[in-house]
C-alpha cells in the first residue's frame, strides 16, 4: 500500500468523526436555544423567586420590598442571564446525552456502565448546590450586607402620613435607605449558585480522576492541608466577608472532599478486585509499592 493510500485510509475516521462531533453539537445547540427559549417565558415568575430571599430580609427590617431597576434595558437582560442559566440546566441531560453518544464508541461496555451514572448524578448534585445556595447561603449573605443600612421608611412614605416630625432635620442624623438594584441583587444570587452548584461537583470530577488513575485515596489524604487552604481561599472569594457563610461553605466543600477520598477507596477496591480476578495483581509487588504487607492489602 502506498503512502497516499495511507493517509487516505486514516483520514477517513477522522473525518466521519468531526462529522458526527458536529451533528453532537448541533444537536446541543438547538437544545440549549429551546431551552432558553421556554425559561424566557417564565423569567418572571423565576425572577421573583430568585429575589424572595433579599425581600422577605427587607421586610423584616421594615423595608418595603421594592426593587428597582436603573436602566431601561436593565429588566430585559436580567431575563436573558436568568433564561441562559436556567435554560443550560434544563438542557443539561440533552447535551450531556449528546456528548454521551460521541464518546460511549470508543470506550469498553463496562466503562460505558461506570461512566454513566455520573453523567445522572452530575446535574442532581448541581441541583442540590444550587437549593443549597438559594436557601441557605443567600439568605445569610443577604442578610449581612443589609444589617449595614440603617434602614427607615421611604421618605415618600412620610410626606404621605404627613409625619414631618420623623424626618431627620439635624445632617448628622440622616439615615441611609437602602434601594436594591435588580442588576445587583441578581448577579450576587446566581453567583453564589452558580458557585456552589460547580462546589458540589466534587465528588463526580475526583471519582472520575480516580477511575482514570490521575489521583489516588493516598494523594488526596495527603493532600488534606492543602485542600483546606484551598478551600478557604475559595470560601473568601466566593462568599461575603461574613464569617458564618464563609464557614458554612469551608464544611460543606471539605465534607464533599472527604467524601470523594472515599469514592476514590472504593474505585480503588473494584479496580483492584478485578485485577485479583485476571490474574494481573501481584501482592508482593503491591506490598512493595505501598510498603505494607500482603495480608494487609
Amino acid at each position: 500500500m502506498s503512502n497516499v493510500d495511507e493517509v487516505e485510509n486514516s483520514a477517513a475516521p477522522l473525518i466521519e468523526h468531526l462529522a458526527e462531533l458536529r451533528t453532537r453539537l448541533l444537536y446541543c445547540v438547538y437544545a440549549l436555544l429551546a431551552a432558553v427559549l421556554i425559561v424566557f417565558f417564565f423569567a418572571d415568575p423565576l425572577l421573583d423567586f430568585l429575589v424572595r430571599p433579599l425581600a422577605k430580609i427587607l421586610v423584616e427590617y421594615g423595608q418595603d420590598a421594592t426593587l428597582i431597576f436603573t436602566a431601561p434595558q436593565e429588566k430585559f437582560f436580567a431575563f436573558f442571564r436568568i433564561s441562559f442559566i436556567g435554560g443550560f440546566m434544563l438542557a443539561f441531560p440533552v447535551i450531556a446525552f449528546q456528548l454521551w453518544r460521541f464518546v460511549a464508541p470508543g470506550l469498553y461496555k463496562n466503562e460505558q456502565g461506570a461512566f454513566l451514572p455520573f453523567i445522572i448524578a452530575s446535574p442532581l448534585l448541581f441541583l442540590l448546590g444550587a437549593s443549597f445556595a438559594h436557601y441557605v447561603v443567600t439568605p445569610l449573605a443577604m442578610r449581612f450586607f443589609v444589617g449595614f443600612a440603617d434602614i427607615i421608611p421611604l421618605v415618600s412614605e412620610f410626606v404621605a402620613g404627613g409625619d414631618d416630625d420623623v424626618l431627620p432635620t439635624d445632617p448628622s442624623e440622616v439615615k441611609t435607605v437602602i434601594l436594591p438594584s435588580i442588576k445587583e441583587s441578581l448577579d450576587l444570587t446566581l453567583k453564589f449558585i452558580f458557585a456552589f452548584g460547580i462546589c458540589f461537583q466534587l465528588p463526580v470530577l475526583l471519582t472520575l480522576m480516580g477511575m482514570a488513575g490521575l489521583v489516588s485515596s493516598e494523594g488526596l489524604r495527603n493532600t488534606r492541608k492543602y485542600a483546606v487552604v484551598g478551600i478557604l481561599v475559595l470560601a473568601a472569594v466566593v462568599t461575603p466577608p461574613d464569617v458564618i457563610t464563609q464557614v458554612i461553605l469551608f464544611s460543606v466543600v471539605y465534607m464533599l472532599y472527604e467524601i470523594s477520598i472515599w469514592l476514590v477507596i472504593m474505585v480503588e477496591r473494584k479496580q483492584e478486585a478485578k485485577l485479583r480476578a485476571e490474574g494481573y495483581y501481584d501482592d508482593e509487588d503491591a506490598s512493595e509499592t505501598t510498603g505494607k504487607h500482603p495480608e494487609e492489602l
